[in-house]
């Protein structure tokens, strides 16, 4: 049997870390949205996020300074919205499927380099694009008896969309500036962003009881960034990417205890071809995948 070395070991190990943080914040979100409201959620989340990395930005101001601001915008911009998105999904559908639709956003990584970047796509990568969108079309169909809230559905998509804009737009700052820079602005623009939404939905403090998950929830990105940026310091991302997809698994395990959620049989399809056309993609070699990454850089 094949050896496997150390390092490719604690990457999967980060991954599967991240895969596991990624899907009890989902959890936790879905719990206490009926009693919190989305934008609050949000706002609290990044709030705290920024309070985490403060100290570190005091310490050293030098990482302030970038010359991408735009990029910067872009990114910030695209992650709020894809958390914004993917929470609302999250209070309307199934936290697999939700999970599921974020988790779409490879799929959309090389329209966005199209778009953004003038990149053309592969035409290896156009079998798996295909696979992909046919298994989307399988979970957003009418036909399907769990799509009751059609909305929630798109909106879970687009959430996937926002996010695969936002790992175009981190993987070029990675190459300028630090991961403490890119959170920092990260968190920064989207704590401004979700501050109206907040203050329009805001009913008072929320329950004392609902605190421990706000708290987890905001920490589980800062936690989710750190591993997932361990993860691919350690091993290559055409190794650790198609990993994240056990996200989607984890989320079934958590829906199927929580709240007996069990997808349609034409969800099941759908969820089998997009985790196996995302893992495709995710893992065809490329200059730019498997270049070497540095334990500063984020995804």
């Amino acid at each position: 049997m094949p050896i496997i070395n150390d390092n490719l070991q604690r990457g999967i190990v980060f991954a599967l870390t991240t895969a596991l943080i990624g899907s009890t914040a989902g959890a936790a979100t879905k719990l206490i949205a009926s009693d919190v409201p989305i934008s609050v959620i949000i706002f609290i989340q990044y709030s705290l996020c920024l309070l985490l990395i403060l100290p570190n930005i005091i310490k050293d101001r030098q990482q302030l300074h970038t010359s991408q601001i735009s990029t910067h915008i872009t990114r910030g911009l695209a992650g709020w919205l894809s958390f914004l998105a993917y929470f609302y999904a999250l209070n309307e559908i199934s936290l697999v499927e939700a999970n599921l639709l974020r988790n779409t956003a490879p799929l959309f990584v090389p329209l966005v380099l199209f778009i953004w970047g003038r990149q053309l796509i592969d035409k290896r990568r156009w079998f798996p694009l295909v696979i992909g969108f046919i298994g989307i079309s399988f979970i957003l169909s009418p036909e399907n008896p769990s799509n009751g809230v059609a909305l929630a559905y798109w909106v879970g998509l687009g959430s996937g969309a926002a996010l695969a804009t936002s790992m175009v737009g981190t993987r070029r700052l990675s190459h300028t500036d630090s991961s403490q820079t890119i959170m920092f602005y990260y968190f920064a623009l989207s704590t401004l962003c979700s501050l109206p939404l907040a203050v329009s939905d805001w009913q008072g403090l929320p329950a004392l009881d609902t605190w421990p998950y706000l708290a987890y929830i905001g920490v589980s990105i800062y936690l989710a960034m750190w591993s997932y940026t361990l993860a691919y310091s350690y091993a290559k991302p055409s190794v650790v990417a198609p990993i994240s997809y056990f996200s989607v698994v984890f989320s079934g395990v958590l829906g199927w205890i929580l709240w007996q959620d069990i997808p349609s049989t034409l969800s099941f399809y759908g969820i089998f071809l997009v985790v196996c056309a995302g893992a495709a993609t995710l893992a065809m070699p490329s200059a730019t995948q498997d270049a070497p990454i540095q334990i500063n850089e984020i995804k």
